[in-house]
């Protein structure tokens, strides 16, 4: 069966789902009480081994309280001098002067104990992340075994919203810090045990033989050559879980009800306090970007240096500086009292001024507000949320649909897709069609059956017959477990979000990399998008166009444009030199040289780029059940609120199998790309 087939029986099976009301709906009685037991086993493990998991929870919180305590305990300024000192081993005086700045940003607008508490939690939670990663993914790396288990529970990990595992620790372990500790560990180690088997693979095998030959026991081997040469890849992996440690830790403080900075984000939104939201919010964007550059900057500079060759004082002259350094500014602290505790009266906190200008914003753009409200709404969403035949109506489009506009748009989008097949080739013309049926028919109002054929096969023709088995369970898992519509609506939105992120943050990708000076004003805008509280974002969206899902769907968009950017950048800076040098060679244009050669070249790395605009979406998408959106993340947030740990986990799962699905598919046709153009796999 080809493409054309398969359009067919989706044909077949539309005209049919009114006789037949299965095709269109599941039917209740098939559906399997998957949520009710898993509550039945919580129910269990709460009793008999509650005792087991609170006492765990008592053990934990003592190295947390023990941290608080000594970064309370030293003065604002020598923990900025140790940041500036780490900043400075790491990336010299340019970060140095930044991580000054942010420090000095903390004090000023009043939290910097909060950034402590925040900070505190980080400090724990990375150093056992870091281990328990380390050691899963040396288990991975010598088991082959090991690693085809390990790899679909990383993915089950950091795909699965982080609202559904926040419920049963909050069930096992109780409230408070420790919530926020675990559920960090969770979210932050997948990244550790994936860069730990990457770095030991790329160990290269003439290291090996020369380990072996010098008489290295297995024990040696290990620890003195393998280890040291992947430790740029190890030192990234510390990265990487560093920063996803702190996206968790300020969801997890919805729980917590720790007096951290993701608790003050959480309590200036409740009271919808914009300008007090955005200043805290920035708190995280600062403390996030400053970790990153420093963990980054080590894994960078890890090998700059010759141990042999220097005294013991030169190999750690940064820590002697640090001891000294702090032990001077500590004494100054309690000679001068600004640099101990700042004064709340040399506070400044711009909030107020920018509530007046949102407030000023918002009243003498009213009008204009509501048109782009509108439009999106009944032009964008709602037909693809429900098809044209439902969404044509008098009153949003200003007339009744007829036949003859269902004959004109089916004649339209034929020429069209024959049209684009003729010049782009059969693939384009199949994907008109495709998508000239789902807007007509809208994508909740599929049919099941229809969506699931749609989705195995184009599975099948990206990564063969595994890939299309696994995209079949993981749909059939949706259906009997009735979360299928919700998954649709959850769907409808992403992907909408999806697209107009990745052609939009595509085009800003192509022009920054045709341009240093776009590409320096794209870059720290892209850090505060990705580093700044999900919450965050969407405080701007909601006071300007309230609680709707238009207001999600911008929020999603803000969040998710970031990989394309990146993505289309990094892939067009990156091309084989040769290829451009004879395409220049041959007399092209640079107009020709983009559309012809760099962004063909590109294609694969940009496809990278909206698998990870897809699994922004569906990040954000979770946070945006807040304000009103009614997919399977509103029912990851019933759960969570309701304590239905099987609602929960359930619908969490089916957003984590959407979210592999398009993982592996947007891969699997990279990879397919990439090999067909001869770039290295």
């Amino acid at each position: 069966m080809n493409w054309f087939g398969i359009i067919l029986v989706t044909l077949l099976l539309i005209a049919l789902q009114d006789k037949w009301s299965w095709i269109s709906e599941y039917p209740d009685a098939f559906i399997l009480p998957i949520t009710g037991w898993l509550n039945v086993m919580m129910d269990w493990l709460v009793s008999n081994l509650g005792w087991f998991f609170m006492g765990v929870s008592w053990f934990l919180e003592w190295p947390i309280q023990s941290v608080q305590w000594a970064l309370h305990a030293l003065p604002w300024a020598a923990t900025t001098f140790i940041f500036c000192v780490l900043a400075f081993v790491a990336s010299g005086w340019r970060l140095v002067f930044f991580t000054l700045a942010s420090c000095l940003y903390m004090v000023v607008i009043g939290y910097w104990p909060e950034s402590m508490n925040t900070l505190s939690l980080v400090a724990i939670s990375v150093p056992l992340a870091i281990l328990i990663g380390f050691g899963v993914g040396v288990w991975g790396f010598y088991s082959s075994r090991a690693e085809r288990m390990i790899m679909p529970i990383l993915d089950m990990l950091q795909t699965i919203p982080v609202f559904a595992y926040l419920l049963p620790i909050l069930m096992l372990f109780g409230f408070g810090t420790v919530v926020g500790l675990i559920a960090s560990i969770l979210y932050s180690f997948p990244p550790m045990v994936r860069n730990t088997i990457v770095g030991l693979r790329q160990v290269l095998p003439e290291v090996i033989e020369s380990g072996v030959m010098s008489g290295a026991t297995p024990r040696q081997l290990f620890w003195q050559v393998r280890v040291p040469s992947a430790h740029k890849q190890l030192l990234l992996g510390v990265n990487q879980s560093t920063m996803a440690s702190l996206s968790m830790v300020i969801i997890a403080s919805i729980i917590g009800g720790t007096s951290d900075i993701g608790w003050e984000v959480l309590s200036t939104i409740r009271k919808a306090q914009f300008g007090e939201s955005l200043l805290v919010g920035l708190v995280i964007a600062l403390m996030a970007m400053v970790i990153d550059r420093i963990t980054a900057g080590m894994a960078t500079r890890s090998d700059d240096y010759d141990r042999e060759n220097k005294t013991w004082v030169q190999r750690h002259r940064y820590w002697i500086i640090a001891a000294i350094g702090t032990a001077i500014v500590f004494a100054l602290a309690q000679m001068v009292t600004v640099l101990s505790a700042w004064p709340r009266e040399m506070e400044f906190s711009p909030a107020r001024e920018m509530n007046e200008a949102l407030t000023y914003f918002i009243i003498n753009f009213r009008a204009e507000i509501e048109s782009i409200k509108t439009f999106a709404f009944f032009f964008i969403m709602l037909p693809t949320k429900i098809g044209l035949q439902g969404a044509i109506s008098p009153f949003t489009w200003g007339f009744e649909l007829k036949t003859w506009h269902v004959i004109v748009y089916t004649i339209s989008m034929v020429t069209l897709a024959l049209l684009s097949g003729r010049r782009w080739g059969i693939k384009i013309n199949i994907l008109v069609l495709l998508l000239a049926l789902f807007l007509y028919i809208g994508v909740t109002k599929m049919p099941w059956p229809a969506m699931v054929l749609i989705c195995v096969f184009a599975a099948w023709r990206m990564g063969g017959r595994n890939l299309a088995l696994g995209t079949f369970l993981g749909l059939i898992f949706l259906v009997v477990t009735g979360m299928w519509f919700e998954a649709m609506l959850s769907v409808y939105l992403c992907g909408i979000a999806a697209i107009i992120s990745f052609v939009l943050g595509t085009a800003i990708g192509i022009w920054a990399s045709t341009s240093e000076k776009v590409s320096s004003i794209i870059r720290p805008i892209n850090d505060t998008l990705q580093t700044m509280p999900l919450f965050v974002i969407i405080i701007p969206f909601v006071m300007v166009f309230k609680i709707g899902e238009f207001t999600a769907l911008l929020a999603i968009i803000a969040y998710s444009i970031v990989p394309s950017i990146r993505y289309a950048e990094h892939g067009l800076r990156n091309l084989p030199e040769g290829v451009i040098e004879a395409a220049t060679m041959m007399g092209g244009t640079n107009r020709q040289l983009l559309w012809q050669v760099k962004i063909p070249l590109a294609l694969p790395v940009m496809m990278l780029g909206l698998n990870q605009t897809i699994m922004y979406a569906i990040a954000m998408l979770v946070i945006a059940a807040l304000v009103g959106t009614n997919g399977l993340e509103q029912l990851v947030y019933i759960g969570l609120s309701d304590g239905d740990f099987g609602l929960g986990i359930v619908a969490g799962a089916g957003m984590a199998i959407i979210a592999i699905i398009v993982d592996r598919m947007t891969q699997a046709w990279s990879k397919k790309r990439q090999a067909q153009l001869g770039l290295e796999v």
